[in-house]
């Protein structure tokens, strides 16, 4: 897969935030409207286990008219289709948001008892999550309040929600959004509504298999735009999404917008795909949507660019079908020419890589790396973040017409103005580990991500004959794909030519991000769990067996070091270039288990390194971060762009920034609601 999602790196996540629970500071969205950068408002309020921060559009009144007006239409595109993403992730979804949105309006009873504030907490807590299975773990989320009381603010606020959907609230049905569990049968245990809930893993894949053409070397993205249903007769068949088809009211909004972008695109080849994914959206072929992709990523002209459609399949256990996403962005110039030494290089990386030669591509084709500032996210990007992307995900359109990978410049920047201090010093182990980070970490942290999406996502290929990553590797395939893409980046983090290319001053840049990763895999990352879960989430699966992996190779050399301090467990590195040989001995294997699809190797490293957790070490890192206060999950208000007119023309695009997290939700219910 090609997203980034934030890593718990330490130069990031040591923040200030308030207290659970807490309200808004500010209520208003005008008031922040001419902030500076020096005063802006970073965070809003923590609740449970997330914090609500804002992010400024960098670079915006730099823009011209015309190209303002092709990001708010693109943007509001975006919008038009959130309701598809909180559909495909439950069936009750959409109702159940109807309600609790109509009971914060309208209930006018007791609003300082410990029920109403536990109800806002979870309601706070869908909206996040887009639903109600929470958004990185897919547990579905427990209320703090009982049954009869959410039926009484129904009652109260003149609100209905059928029987089923209030139900499953508080019963133990549907309890996983996406289940990872290889031992279930992965449809069956899992709620995301992309399949009918009494289809089998079996069917799915029976179906996908008499439509799949092993001979061709240009395979469409079988089941990407679909819902698997059971007719009448019993028998299987897709209902597309499209225009004319399943989510046709939001598909049709979102086209009417897409058209008005187009009328004021920045040049003939932005023009021509945006015209070509209106047309994909109109038909719902796959054929068109490959059309698509090679006319998007050869659109490499302009300063404004974009992602939009159903992307990325994470939340299909079978890897098949995409939740609805997109990403509105301005180029960040000074950063990416900078950056752009990555891309210019790429042949470099390829060739000097530690994978096996078969396994190398000749020639990398196309790859382009920008810094962008996003301008708006909507459905599965929000309000939850990538902070870097890699599209398109078809192997063979990034074979021969090259990829698109940009870094969310402002995003990260607004990560590195919430933090606060304390994790640092409560996980390094020397005064040496904790100034390197102190001073690199923030640095490494966005090398990392850049080699990760640039060179990582565009390097390797399959072997001839081999099926697409998703048939072979099936339910590990994200994992390894994210592996594949991490250890590629800690590899090369470690190159003395990235001192040469002018991208980092000094190797302890890298040092650092090593440090980093291991702290992060090895314990980090499991507050983000409650006490006896394993690890289903296929990012915190690839950073430990990475991390687990690399332990285990090295304890006879003692490459990496578990140490104890006053009861306290830390991972030393030892050796660092030994460490490099490790990660690249580590890459050589999964790029060869993807290049071959090995199902079973794929299986055997997931299973064995990246799924069970050390329940001591577990209990220890809870322990150990509760004090600090600091919510493990961040996400964002989005910028809200409104037109200044005079009569019927547009004469500016404002930029509002809103501080009530509440507030930009009900709005968004009552504006953006395109499916009943």
């Amino acid at each position: 897969m090609k997203r980034v999602s934030l890593v718990l790196s330490a130069s990031i996540f040591f923040m200030s935030c308030n207290q659970q629970g807490s309200e808004p500071k500010v209520a208003t969205e005008e008031v922040m409207n001419k902030d500076s950068h020096d005063n802006f408002q970073w965070e809003t309020e923590q609740f449970a286990d997330l914090r609500i921060l804002r992010y400024q559009i960098e670079g915006w009144d730099n823009l011209s008219l015309k190209q303002k007006e092709l990001v708010y239409y693109l943007t509001q595109a975006g919008l038009s289709g959130r309701d598809i993403t909180w559909d495909q992730y439950y069936r009750h979804n959409l109702e159940i948001r109807n309600a609790l949105e109509a009971i914060v309006k309208n209930y006018n009873g007791d609003k300082e008892s410990e029920d109403w504030k536990n109800f806002m907490t979870y309601t706070k807590r869908v909206w996040f999550s887009n639903g109600i299975h929470h958004h990185y773990s897919n547990a579905k989320m427990k209320p703090g309040f009982e049954k009869a009381y959410f039926e009484q603010l129904l009652s109260e606020s003149n609100t209905s929600l059928s029987a089923e959907a209030t139900d499953v609230l508080f019963n133990d049905k549907d309890m996983k959004k996406v289940s990872k569990d290889s031992d279930q049968d992965l449809l069956l245990a899992s709620a995301v509504n992309f399949y009918d809930p009494d289809i089998t893993e079996e069917e799915a894949i029976a179906f996908y298999k008499k439509q799949i053409d092993p001979n061709t070397k240009t395979p469409i993205s079988y089941g990407l735009n679909s819902k698997l249903v059971r007719a009448e007769d019993g028998s299987i068949k897709e209902v597309k999404w499209s225009a004319e088809g399943m989510y046709g009211s939001a598909i049709t909004e979102i086209i009417g917008w897409l058209e008005k972008a187009q009328g004021v695109a920045e040049n003939e080849a932005q023009g021509k795909a945006l015209g070509i994914l209106i047309d994909y959206y109109k038909t719902g072929d796959l054929k068109k949507w490959d059309e698509y992709n090679i006319a998007w990523v050869e659109a490499t002209e302009g300063d404004i660019d974009y992602i939009n459609s159903f992307i990325e399949v994470y939340d299909d256990p079978l890897g098949y079908k995409a939740t609805y996403e997109t990403v509105v962005q301005i180029k960040d110039f000074d950063a990416s020419k900078k950056m752009a030494v990555i891309s210019d290089n790429i042949q470099y990386f390829e060739d000097n890589s530690p994978i096996m030669n078969e396994h190398k591509k000749p020639n990398v084709k196309g790859v382009t790396y920008k810094m962008v500032n996003v301008a708006g996210e909507a459905g599965a990007t929000t309000p939850s973040t990538p902070i870097g992307v890699n599209l398109p995900n078809a192997n063979w359109i990034r074979a021969e017409h090259g990829s698109k990978s940009v870094s969310l410049a402002n995003i990260e920047h607004a990560y590195e103005e919430a933090k606060g201090a304390g994790f640092l010093e409560e996980f390094t182990f020397t005064k040496e580990e904790l100034e390197r980070a102190k001073k690199y970490a923030g640095n490494s942290s966005k090398m990392h991500t850049a080699l990760h999406e640039v060179v990582g996502h565009a390097s390797g290929k399959l072997n001839d004959g081999v099926g697409t990553p998703k048939e072979t590797l099936r339910n590990y395939a994200s994992t390894l794909e994210e592996g594949r893409a991490d250890l590629v980046a800690l590899y090369y983090i470690m190159d003395p030519k990235l001192m040469e290319m002018g991208l980092i001053d000094t190797m302890e840049v890298g040092k650092a991000e090593y440090d980093n990763y291991i702290r992060n895999g090895l314990m980090l990352q499991l507050r983000r769990l409650e006490v006896g879960e394993i690890i289903e989430e296929d990012h915190m699966r690839n950073r430990q067996l990475v991390a687990k992996w690399a332990y285990e190779t090295g304890k006879e050399d003692n490459i990496i070091e578990k140490k104890t301090l006053d009861g306290k467990t830390y991972f030393v590195i030892n050796d660092y270039d030994k460490l490099r040989e490790i990660f690249g001995d580590q890459l050589r294997e999964i790029q060869r288990i993807k290049s071959e699809g090995d199902y079973e190797a794929g299986k055997k490293l997931v299973e064995t390194y990246g799924v069970q957790v050390d329940p001591a070490i577990h209990k220890e890192v809870l322990a150990r971060t509760e004090k600090l206060h600091i919510a493990p999950y961040n996400g964002f208000i989005q910028p809200e762009l409104k037109p200044v007119m005079e009569g019927d023309s547009i004469t500016d695009i404002e930029v509002n920034y809103p501080t009530d997290f509440t507030q930009q939700m009900l709005m968004y219910g009552e504006k953006y609601s395109f499916l009943k």
